[in-house]
């Protein structure tokens, strides 16, 4: 005979076990535009190029991928990071790596292991 009080503990035991460890999150957050990034100081207006940082997610409009999941975050010197993000399309899963620069509060610097450095500026 099954007894059905031991099994909630044990089914609750091994589904903490085949849980994923979570994220770090980001060392920003936010929203910030790609839209007259040079510019000084903060963004009056965010536009609808722009991607957003909250805890372990970034989500980027201006991009293929709209959705990102933090798999880490390795600090790389005094304003620098190293990060490794996952996303998952209908056909692709995948990593990303790149470093993520802190500027100054208001601007920050996306350098893509394979490709081009993007700035972006923090929206108001």
């Amino acid at each position: 005979m099954v007894c059905l009080r031991r099994f909630p503990a044990f089914l609750a035991a091994a589904l903490t076990a085949a849980a994923p460890a979570f994220a770090a999150s980001y060392p920003v957050s936010g929203a910030w535009t790609y839209d007259y990034s040079p510019e000084k100081g903060p963004a009056k207006e965010c536009g609808s190029r722009r991607m957003e940082f909250s805890g372990d997610q970034r989500r980027d409009t201006a991009g293929g991928v709209p959705a990102y999941r933090n798999v880490s975050v390795t600090r790389a010197g005094p304003a620098r990071f190293q990060i490794v993000d996952e996303f998952a399309t209908g056909q692709i899963n995948a990593r990303l790596e790149y470093t993520l620069r802190l500027i100054d509060e208001d601007h920050i610097e996306i350098k893509l292991a394979s490709g081009p450095s993007i700035l972006l500026r923090r929206c108001a």
